[in-house]
């Protein structure tokens, strides 16, 4: 029973949505792609691609992926950019993150519109062998 109980609070834990940005970096969007497989293989409920033009032309969304442009440059209308088109699309109050994408201006926007949206975020990656991981 004890087993059973710590195996079910561990599920809890498991994001079910992940958003992550698909932008600038070389390699980073075979690790965005390898973020996908989810945390021990479970597939995540619900995923946030934050692009551009670029991202949206090129990136080859497999199917429950969706991407999201974003086309403001300054920060601060990037911002309001990122909590206006994430308003409606987070279904919980707490998501996983991946910043591996995307360059610094980008990761604070979006960390300043979660906060703004009162959305929790637990941190996640790949580890060196290439599970998805939180850190």
């Amino acid at each position: 029973m004890l087993g059973k109980l710590k195996k079910e609070s561990h599920a809890l834990l498991i994001m079910t949505e992940l958003i992550a940005f698909l932008s600038t970096g070389k390699g980073t969007w075979g690790h965005v792609n390898r973020l996908l497989s989810g945390i021990n293989g479970e597939k995540w409920d619900n995923v946030i691609l934050l692009t551009n033009e670029f991202g949206i032309q090129n990136f080859k969304a497999e199917e429950g992926v969706e991407l999201i442009e974003l086309t403001s440059k300054n920060l601060d209308e990037l911002v309001e950019e990122i909590q206006t088109k994430l308003k409606e699309k987070i279904k919980g109050m707490e998501i996983a993150v991946n910043f591996v994408s995307g360059d610094g201006r980008e990761h604070m926007a979006l960390v300043s519109a979660l906060m703004k949206m009162g959305v929790g975020f637990r941190l996640i990656g790949l580890n060196k062998e290439s599970n998805v991981i939180e850190l």
